[in-house]
């Protein structure tokens, strides 16, 4: 025989009111309420742990028998100690006597907006006006650009790029058309400084001796003396690079990173400042010797002149009786003007998101799908470098976003090398430069100024 009042229909789930069937003519049986534990007074209980299945409060079962009605539970078993639930909030295992209101947080007046990682801010509430060294070397450096540039007009770009190399104590790779005005750069250059010049015109039958000199037998004096090849001057253009063989390649190309010259065991330095300003034509390939992609990694900058403008040619045009614009051009500095703009340019302030910025740069460079193979540290090392010749040109004492991303592409895009199937798809190291400077975001600059 059923019984509905079951123990299994009774203790269903706290909370859960079971409506029970009446049935007509029967008297419903009154049901007592089992001896249940005395529930703890609310000074026995300081946690608050008297809360039900669903966080709310029921109160106590009085201990005298009561019939069961629809609209309220039969008895509630009291909640084991290790499973009572902690009170949410405080203030209800407190006495009704002491109130406590809630802590509320403070709110700062001004909300801090989060700065992302990808995005570094610049610090530019110390950077003040220039101080006189910074102007000094402004100046100086627009007179060396204002005299190159009666030279060749138009083209400020590649002269300020060759200026920088200069101070920096890098090299420069002229690499553009036949006529564009290469070798008239590199001697406008070499005649606005008061410096030593020399030209060496390289073809195939040039020998290593021919450039870094060679140890003669002198029978005057019955010894053997060094007679100091073209390579020994302040500024040297070596004329059309890629036609000699790669023994004498190599032979400039040792001069040119270490910076002196070995000749029988003897050890003979080059004069300073030092700075070698080849060229090379990218047409006509038959009979040259392509520079190795480690030995364009010598050149501090690679850059192009182009075609000038209409307004310029026709300018030009106009001025055909001077057949020689590179003589008509005076030196505006001396050597030891040069050393002095390069210690200057050594103070100027490189923020460490800068730092970041050109590290994530060439870092970019290794792990693009495109690429084969990155810029190695010395490209990091000459951007760097430049940077600083570069704002210090502008007149300011520290590096900008700017500076970085108007050298990134002359300082890094000849020490890449693309892979086959880009060089297929008609993509140029250029561009590939290009592309990373879109796809890696540039520090913020003035955000706490």
């Amino acid at each position: 025989m059923s019984n509905d009042f079951d123990d299994a229909t009774q203790l269903g789930s706290i909370g859960h009111n079971p409506s029970v069937p009446s049935q007509s003519g029967q008297q419903q049986p009154a049901f007592h309420t089992p001896n249940l534990p005395e529930q703890p007074q609310a000074d026995e209980d300081p946690e608050g742990t008297l809360l039900s299945a669903h966080g709310t409060t029921q109160p106590a079962l009085p201990q005298q028998s009561a019939p069961a009605t629809p609209n309220q539970p039969r008895f509630r078993q009291p909640m084991p100690q290790n499973l009572r639930r902690p009170a949410a909030n405080p203030a209800v295992a407190m006495p009704a006597q002491q109130p406590v209101q809630p802590t509320q947080p403070v709110q700062p007046s001004q909300p801090v907006q989060p700065v992302k990682q990808s995005q570094p801010v610049i610090d530019t509430s110390m950077m003040t006006v220039p101080s006189k060294d910074i102007t000094e070397f402004h100046e100086k450096f627009a007179k060396l650009v204002d005299n190159v540039s009666q030279v060749v007009v138009g083209k400020e770009a590649p002269i300020r790029q060759c200026a920088t190399a200069m101070v920096v104590g890098g090299h420069i790779l002229l690499e553009d058309n036949p006529g564009t005005g290469k070798t008239q750069l590199a001697r406008g250059l070499a005649n606005s400084i008061d410096m030593s010049f020399k030209r060496i015109q390289f073809t195939p039958d040039l020998l290593p001796s021919d450039v870094v000199g060679v140890t003669y037998y002198d029978q005057k004096r019955g010894e053997f003396e060094y007679r100091e090849g073209p390579i020994f001057a302040s500024i040297v253009l070596a004329d059309e690079i890629n036609r000699a063989s790669p023994k004498t390649q190599s032979a400039l190309l040792e001069v040119m990173e270490e910076q002196k010259v070995t000749v029988d065991g003897v050890t003979h330095p080059v004069p300073q400042p030092f700075m070698v300003i080849a060229t090379q034509n990218p047409i006509e390939q038959l009979g040259t010797y392509k520079l190795p992609e480690a030995q364009m990694d010598r050149f501090l900058i690679k850059t192009t002149i182009g075609y000038p403008s209409h307004d310029v040619s026709v300018n030009i045009l106009k001025q055909v009786n001077v057949t020689d614009r590179a003589a008509t051009v005076h030196p505006v500095l001396t050597g030891e003007d040069v050393l002095r703009m390069r210690n200057i340019s050594e103070t100027v302030h490189l923020d460490d998101a800068i730092l970041e910025y050109i590290v994530r740069l060439v870092e970019a460079t290794r792990h693009n799908e495109r690429i084969q193979v990155g810029s190695s540290m010395r490209g990091a090392l000459a951007l760097t470098r430049c940077a600083r010749v570069w704002a210090a040109s502008d007149n300011r004492g520290y590096v900008v976003p700017d500076d970085v991303k108007n050298l990134a592409v002359p300082v890094l895009a000849h020490r890449i090398t693309l892979t086959a199937e880009a060089t297929f798809a008609g993509n140029t190291p250029e561009q590939m430069i290009g592309q990373i400077l879109e796809d890696v975001p540039a520090p913020t600059l003035g955000a706490n100024a």
